[in-house]
């Protein structure tokens, strides 16, 4: 296919977690919220002047540092990001937002504050910690509203005088909504039987919308999706199809690694991906705006610490579900190394999708930076591939 307009454009934002938007957001005067987690809602951080950034560490090589403060037994995204912290590649953040989504990385933001790796020269600097629900119920919804105030709303608004009035909440849903609707249409070209985009491409747009300003992606966003309509697939097919589900990938050679095997990444259930991560949000003026954001981020997150058991099947009903969507021939479940959460997931819901869903599965975990063990991770993706194609055969799907 055609290259893209905008993808050279948009993977050198991946290069640095400070990218030339963050640069640009801030001397326009903006207020830079990092975060860690997909569990705070993203409207409360981009209020007026401030816009939410999730920290990431591109390019991650050594982590000795972060290994010698946190031990080789936490997850490599945790180490990765305070490696990154300690070598100075987060000090663009005015204030750091960590939930409990996992007790490593609340470790690694609570090393990043004891070793002073952020705010330097800002006296409104401020780190927080938010308690959220392990169940998703009302009374897990009143948990998270109290937290989403006393930890996101109220200190914006006390160290950097934000807005947080329910009008001011509404419109960042507005401006949320909109990046929301141009993903998912974008995404949707990858139902499609030759797809005008890959999955590398997509992953890399819908990365770039969480770790830069999304105020400033959405003029080239709306000019990908206007040439995408237009633009003409490859002819020739792809050997499988297949969603990738699980823990956060940070690096798209993850999904160009898996493409390159002849497969096709058509949907992406993992942190910070599109489905559900990037739904847009409803609201009605019968409730005020902050109980209807906690509550459709409550009841939509399929993360692995709500432990409900409606939860703990929702989540491989939700695979299988976007699996069949979009025409996936198997799945990829996959776990950052050292992962806890995601480690129990994924041996629960490897089984589940094979033996009560009748999807083959590929269970693997990989490193934060998949070029430290990028020929393992392609030989089991190309025996994977093989194996669709070998069911396919005897079901006489192929020749």
């Amino acid at each position: 296919m055609k290259d893209l307009k905008h993808l050279i454009y948009f993977e050198n934002l991946l290069q640095t977690a400070n990218n030339a938007l963050i640069t640009q957001a801030k001397e326009e005067g903006g207020v830079c919220v990092a975060y860690t987690c997909e569990n705070v809602p993203e409207p409360l951080m981009n209020l007026g002047p401030a816009f939410s950034v999730r920290l990431f560490a591109p390019n991650t090589v050594s982590l000795d540092i972060s290994t010698y403060y946190m031990t080789g037994f936490l997850c490599e995204s945790s180490r990765a990001l305070l490696e990154r912290a300690v070598e100075g590649g987060f000090n663009f953040a005015d204030c750091v937002i960590s939930p409990d989504g996992c007790t490593m990385i609340n470790r690694c933001v609570e090393n990043m504050e004891l070793l002073h790796t952020m705010g330097e020269g800002n006296d409104r600097f401020f780190h927080q910690y938010m308690e959220i629900p392990l169940k998703a119920d009302e009374n897990g919804l009143g948990l998270y509203v109290v937290q989403c105030q006393n930890h996101v709303l109220n200190p914006l608004h006390e160290h950097y005088g934000i807005d947080i009035s329910e009008e001011a909440i509404r419109k960042a849903v507005t401006k949320h909504n909109r990046v929301c609707e141009l993903i998912r249409a974008i995404g949707d070209f990858r139902k499609e039987e030759h797809p005008r985009i890959t999955g590398y491409e997509f992953h890399v747009l819908t990365l770039a919308t969480y770790v830069c300003p999304k105020h400033l992606l959405i003029e080239k966003l709306e000019e990908t999706l206007e040439e995408l309509k237009t633009r003409e697939p490859d002819a020739k097919p792809y050997r499988a199809r297949v969603a990738v589900v699980g823990s956060e990938i940070d690096d798209s050679g993850l999904i160009k690694l898996i493409e390159e095997t002849g497969a096709y990444v058509c949907a992406d259930r993992f942190c910070f991906g599109s489905l559900p991560g990037r739904d847009p949000i409803v609201l009605t003026e019968q409730e005020d705006a902050l109980t209807q954001i906690c509550r459709q981020y409550m009841y939509r997150c399929q993360c692995p610490r709500m432990m409900n058991m409606a939860k703990v099947y929702g989540r491989k009903e939700y695979v299988s579900k976007i699996a069949k969507e979009y025409g996936a021939d198997g799945v990829i479940y996959e776990q950052v190394k050292f992962c806890d959460p995601w480690a129990y997931e994924r041996t629960l819901g490897s089984s589940m999708l094979r033996e009560d869903y009748g999807f083959p599965v590929l269970s693997v975990d990989r490193p934060y930076n998949i070029a430290s063990s990028s020929g393992q991770m392609r030989t089991r993706v190309q025996a994977f591939v093989e194996s669709i194609e070998i069911k396919k055969l005897k079901k006489g799907e192929g020749v």
